[in-house]
Formats: structure tokens, sequence, C-alpha cells
């Protein structure tokens, strides 16, 4: 008898593989010089949130993800982990990670070549445009530190909550470059995408090298 998480395990694998044909066609029809059918689609939510509080709201988000703001909180959150878990490690990946995850991030957009819908150097948007770094080292910098901090959590409703509010701001920064015009909608999908897979390994070493799973 097929019990519910095995359910939820094949629904998973099977999301998974269709983002990841999704991502590579997108990366195909990029290298051809062409534009997603997706991105030509949504074009005209951006013209309509321009100049409306709903900008305004998503420019102020998108600097949770800007280098100015993740540096020091990256530093910052660190020295918190090492300070909670009594060892140098923990401090370590999510350093690291973070930091390995922006240079994931350049290396991709130097391969795949993309210019973006607009260039602004007061929105963090220089550069090539996919896959969003916002969004990839939005899924790694607060994702694996949810994963981290939830592991010192004994309450299953503050873990819930906990769980809630990182996946909520992952989704703001990510999705803020795409209605402040820096970003195609493809380029925020394949950042949190291959942010995901980053995030993933970490958490494989993690769980690796202190033998147990946090969450």
């Amino acid at each position: 008898m097929v019990t519910l998480d095995e359910n939820r395990n094949k629904l998973s694998v099977i999301i998974f593989l269709f983002i990841f044909a999704l991502v590579i066609w997108w990366m195909i029809q990029i290298g051809q010089g062409k534009v997603p059918c997706i991105d030509q689609w949504s074009r005209g939510l951006v013209n309509v949130v321009a100049h409306t509080p709903i900008f305004t709201f998503f420019r102020w988000v998108t600097e949770l993800g800007s280098k100015t703001f993740t540096i020091p909180f990256t530093i910052t959150m660190s020295l918190v982990l090492w300070r909670l878990y009594r060892n140098w490690f923990p401090a370590l990946l999510y350093g690291l990670g973070t930091w390995s995850t922006h240079l994931l991030n350049q290396g991709l957009k130097s391969i795949i070549v993309r210019e973006r819908p607009s260039i602004s150097e007061l929105l963090n948007a220089q550069g090539y445009s996919f896959p969003s770094g916002h969004a990839m080292i939005s899924m790694v910098c607060y994702g694996l530190l949810g994963f981290l901090l939830i592991g010192k959590i004994r309450s299953k409703r503050a873990k819930k909550y906990m769980r809630i509010f990182f996946v909520l701001l992952i989704t703001l920064i990510g999705t803020s470059r795409y209605f402040i015009n820096v970003h195609y909608i493809t380029d925020v999908v394949a950042g949190y995408f291959f942010g995901y897979l980053w995030l993933r390994l970490l958490m494989y070493i993690f769980n690796k090298k202190m033998g147990k799973n946090p969450q």
C-alpha cells in the first residue's frame, strides 16, 4: 500500500523534473537569441505596477538580497550560529555557502550571457540577467539560515512559523526583481532552481559532518 509520504515524494520528483526540463529549455532558447513565451506574456504586468505602491514595496524588499545588506548580514549571522551551536562548522558552512552561491551565479551568468530587461545601478541591476542573483542567493542565504536556526528550536509551532517566514521572505526577494523590471520571470525561476540545488548540497554536507538533521 502506497503511503502519503511516498505519494508526496513522487510528486516532488515530478515537479523537480518538470522545472529542470523548463530551465534547460529556457537556456536553449536564450542561447538561440529567443525570448521564452512566459517572458513575453508577463511583460504587461511589469508596466502595470510601475510607479505604484507595489513597485515601491518591492523596491525596498529587493534590498534584502543586495550585497550591501547580505554581506554584513551573513557575517553577523555566522557569528550568531557559531555561538548558538558552539561549533565553528555551521558558521563556516553558512558564510562560505552564501559566498559560493554568488560565485556560482556569476559563473552561470557568464555562460548564458543574457541581457537584462533594464539596467540600474541604483537597483543593483548590472551585468547579465540569467539566472537572478537575488533569487539564487536569497534561497541559500535565508534558506540555509532557516535550516540551521530551526535545528535549535524545540517547539513544532515555532518551527512551522519560522519555515513560513523564510519561505515568504525568499519568495518576495526573488519576485521583487521581476516587479521592478530588472529580471525576467525565467531569470527568477532559474535562480530559485539553481539556488535550491546548492542549498540541498549544503544541507547534505551539514548533516554528514554533524551526523544529524536539525529539522
